[in-house]
C-alpha cells in the first residue's frame, strides 16, 4: 500500500486534475438537469425516456469506435481533448440557451444527447490514456483511480447543487454553468508543461489497426474476463440516473432535490471506492469478482429498502463496489496492455463499459414501467453478481483457485495474481 495521492506530487497531473475537478462538478450538474427534465418536465415519468437519452448518449462509444481509438493511438492527444472539451462546452451552451428561453422539446434533448455523445467517443479514450504521459507508468493504476475520485467527488456535489438551482433557477441555467466550467479544463489543458509529459511511442500508420486492437484482445484471456464483467455491469448496472430518478419519484414521492441528494449520496460510496482502488499498487481479477459481488448485494438490499434513508446506505455499498470494479478494471486494462495498443483496447473497453448502455437503459427503463423501479434494481442486482460469476471461471480455469478451511476459516488461494 502506497499513498493514494501520491500522483498529485507532479505539477503537471496537479494542474490537470484541478482543472477537471470544476468541470466534473459542472458535468455531473447537466447530468442531472437532463434527466430531470426528461422525466418530470418533457414527460410523464417516463423512465423509457431518459433510457432513450442514455442510449443516444452512449451509443457513439460504439458507433464510432472505428475512429476513435485510432485517434487515441495516432494524435496528440493534448490538443485531441482541447478541440473535444471546447466542443462539449458549445454543446451545454446550446442546450441551455434553448432551455432558459422555453423552446427545449424532447427531441432537442435527444439530439444534444447523440451529439454529446459523438464528442464524448473521441474524448474518453483519448482522456483515459492520456493519463500515463502526465504520471508515467509507475504511478498509472493511482493516477487512474484519483481521476476517479474526483469525478466521484463532483457527483456528490454536482447533483445537489443541480437540485437546488432547478428548484430555485431552473433546469436551464444549470446547462448554461456547465458551459461555463468548460474554460477551467481547457485552462489547464493548455497550460502544461509539455516537456515534461511522458510521451510514449505511437503506433504507425496502417490499415486494419482497429481489427489489430480486436485480435489483441480475443488473444488475452485475462482481458476478454475483466470485459465481459464490465460489459454485463455496464449493460444492466450502471444506469444509475434511471434506477435513482424512478425510486425518487414514483416509490419515495420526491422532488428534485431529493433526487439530488440521493445522487450524492451514492457519490460518497464512490469516493469511498475510487480512494481505497487508488491505494493498491496493482489491480487483480479478484479484486474485480469481490466488487461484483458486493456491487449485486447492494442493489438487491436497494430493491427492498422501505425508505429514503436505507435506500441511500444501499446506494453506498453500490457506490463504493461500483467504483473499485471500474476504476480498478480501468487501472488493469492499461497496466496489462501495450503502450502502442492502449488507445485501441481502451477504446474497446470503454465502448463496452458505456457503449452497452443503448443495449441496457432500455431495458431497465422498460422494467421500471412495467414492473416498477424495484424490479429494475434487481436486473442490477443480477448484473454484480453474473460479473462477480465470470471473475471466478477465469480464476478456476487459469489461475486454478482453491478454496481451503483453515483453523476453521475459509481461504482462497490461486497460483497467480490474477
Amino acid at each position: 500500500m502506497k499513498s493514494p495521492f501520491r500522483s498529485l506530487g507532479g505539477f503537471n497531473y496537479r494542474v490537470l486534475a484541478g482543472g477537471a475537478a470544476v468541470s466534473n462538478i459542472g458535468t455531473w450538474m447537466q447530468r442531472t438537469a437532463q434527466d430531470w427534465i426528461v422525466l418530470t418536465q418533457l414527460t410523464h415519468n417516463n423512465a423509457t425516456s431518459v433510457g432513450i437519452v442514455m442510449a443516444l448518449q452512449y451509443g457513439p462509444l460504439v458507433l464510432m469506435l472505428p475512429w476513435t481509438g485510432y485517434a487515441a493511438d495516432h494524435f496528440d492527444r493534448r490538443k485531441l481533448l482541447i478541440a473535444t472539451q471546447v466542443a462539449l462546452g458549445a454543446l451545454a451552451l446550446g442546450l441551455g440557451i434553448l432551455t432558459v428561453t422555453g423552446l427545449v422539446q424532447l427531441w432537442h434533448v435527444y439530439v444534444f444527447a447523440f451529439l454529446l455523445g459523438c464528442v464524448t467517443a473521441f474524448d474518453s479514450p483519448a482522456r483515459q490514456t492520456f493519463v500515463s504521459e502526465l504520471v508515467g507508468e509507475a504511478d498509472l493504476s493511482n493516477a487512474v483511480a484519483l481521476n476517479s475520485t474526483s469525478f466521484n467527488a463532483a457527483r456528490m456535489i454536482g447533483p445537489a447543487i443541480a437540485g437546488i438551482l432547478i428548484a430555485s433557477v431552473g433546469t436551464g441555467w444549470v446547462f448554461l454553468i456547465n458551459a461555463a466550467s468548460f474554460a477551467a479544463v481547457i485552462g489547464s489543458l493548455s497550460l502544461l508543461r509539455t516537456s515534461e509529459l511522458h510521451q510514449t511511442r505511437r503506433a504507425p500508420h496502417a490499415r486494419g489497426s482497429l481489427a489489430e486492437g480486436f485480435r489483441y484482445v480475443w488473444q488475452r484471456p485475462d482481458l476478454k474476463a475483466v470485459l465481459l464483467m464490465l460489459f454485463l455491469i455496464g449493460t444492466f448496472g450502471l444506469n444509475f440516473p434511471i434506477f435513482i430518478s424512478t425510486m425518487s419519484v414514483t416509490v419515495f414521492h420526491g422532488g428534485a432535490d431529493q433526487y439530488g441528494l440521493l445522487t450524492s449520496t451514492m457519490a460518497i460510496g464512490s469516493v469511498i471506492g475510487a480512494l481505497a482502488a487508488a491505494s493498491v499498487v496493482k489491480p487483480h481479477i479478484a479484486l474485480l469478482m469481490g466488487g461484483g459481488a458486493i456491487f449485486g448485494l447492494g442493489f438487491a438490499l436497494a430493491a427492498v429498502t422501505p425508505n429514503t434513508i436505507l435506500f441511500g446506505v444501499a446506494l453506498m455499498i453500490v457506490g463504493v463496489a461500483g467504483q473499485i470494479l471500474t476504476t480498478s478494471t480501468l487501472s488493469l486494462v492499461q497496466l496489462s496492455t501495450e503502450p502502442v495498443m492502449r488507445g485501441r483496447v481502451m477504446a474497446i473497453l470503454l465502448a463496452i463499459a458505456l457503449g452497452a448502455t443503448p443495449v441496457g437503459a432500455p431495458i431497465v427503463g422498460w422494467v421500471a414501467d412495467a414492473f416498477g423501479p424495484r424490479w429494475a434494481l434487481g436486473v442490477g442486482a443480477a448484473s454484480g453478481f453474473a460479473a462477480a460469476i465470470v471473475g471466478l471461471h477465469y480464476l478456476a480455469k487459469y489461475c486454478h483457485l482453491r478454496l481451503r478451511i483453515i483453523g476453521g476459516r475459509v481461504h482462497f488461494q490461486t497460483d497467480g495474481a490474477g
